[in-house]
């Protein structure tokens, strides 16, 4: 019967435990080194993005320009004749600063983590959002509704995403104003809304598709079929009856969508379909500093490091959500 311990497949219970599938997998997660350590380098980007401009005003005073670093200050006065940096490392620049322009690498770095962070979790979040309602609505109430989320499901799948984008990106902006008539700003504010869109619109068909197949299952069971029974509204079936036990997909999901769209994000702004200048990011740092990387390393290792760290960081702690909410793993 549903909800008694120590029956196998009783939801909301572990056998034996008299636990739910979330406190189980809660305890194997905080016994997980990999996990912890994860989540420590997801934490540490985190408060690098939330506290870039404290973390950019520890650095000294630069005494030749008497100008605290940012993002966006150029300083040519510190390059030599053919662009590059005329001191490295220094207290006043701990990265050094960009060849070209003379802007400081290291508030470009620390600013470069709040784009990244905030498409990925925000459009994780929606895409997930989306996921689950669909495939609640198309597992539950089956039939046309069913068919519906299939076809568009589908429909979605046969679109190329990248091609979307490079296409999508330049008509939106046409709507917003005239070619040459929107500021910088205005541009890269406009892009950055597009590709959130496009990944949370392209983003959501998996995860549905995986809730509409446990759904499928989950309402032909006893509990289900009692609440009906009993006259209880369709929202409370789905919401304090059925959603529960979906928790461990939807987390795992979820953990695996964020450093995809990270990537996603990063790639289109180095192809040059994503934010644009003055906006500090990691991808735009890349796409700058590709070809100066063997004669000024210190500009393009920083930002490829941290994506790295953070995408494998993401990735390996979804892993470890999903051998956590995995009843056969024993870790």
């Amino acid at each position: 019967m549903p909800g008694v311990p120590g029956v196998p497949g009783a939801p909301g219970r572990t056998a034996g435990t008299g636990r739910s599938p979330g406190q189980v997998a809660w305890d194997r997660l905080r016994g997980d080194r990999v996990a912890i350590a994860c989540a420590v380098v997801i934490l540490f980007f985190i408060l690098v993005a939330v506290f870039a401009p404290f973390l950019t005003s520890l650095q000294s005073v630069d005494p030749l320009t008497g100008t605290q670093a940012d993002p966006y200050t150029t300083h040519t006065e510190l390059l030599d004749l053919n662009g590059f940096p005329t001191e490295g490392t220094s207290s006043a620049h701990w990265l050094g600063i960009e060849k070209g322009l003379g802007r400081d690498l290291f508030a470009r770095w620390a600013y470069g983590a709040r784009p990244s962070l905030v498409i990925g979790f925000t459009a994780a979040a929606l895409s997930t959002a989306l996921g689950v309602t669909f495939g609640l609505v198309a597992g539950y109430v089956g039939g046309r509704a069913d068919r519906i989320v299939s076809w568009l499901t589908d429909f979605f799948l046969s679109l190329p995403l990248l091609l979307l984008i490079v296409a999508v990106v330049p008509i939106v902006e046409l709507r917003f104003g005239e070619r040459g008539s929107l500021t910088a700003e205005q541009t890269s504010t406009i892009r950055f809304w597009v590709v959130m869109a496009v990944l949370v619109t392209f983003g959501w068909m998996g995860l549905a598709r995986l809730v509409r197949g446990e759904v499928v299952s989950l309402r032909e069971r006893e509990f289900v079929q009692a609440a009906r029974a009993i006259g209880v509204p369709t929202r409370q079936i789905l919401l304090r009856e059925i959603l529960p036990n979906l928790v461990g997909p939807i987390a795992v999901s979820a953990s695996i969508a964020v450093p995809a769209y990270i990537t996603a994000e990063a790639t289109l702004t180095f192809l040059g379909a994503g934010l644009v200048e003055p906006t500090a990011t990691w991808g735009r740092t890349i796409a700058d500093a590709q070809n100066s990387f063997r004669s000024y390393p210190l500009w393009l290792w920083p930002p490829v490091l941290s994506i790295s760290a953070l995408v494998l960081a993401l990735t390996l702690l979804g892993d470890a959500i999903r051998d956590a909410f995995d009843p056969t793993t024993r870790r």
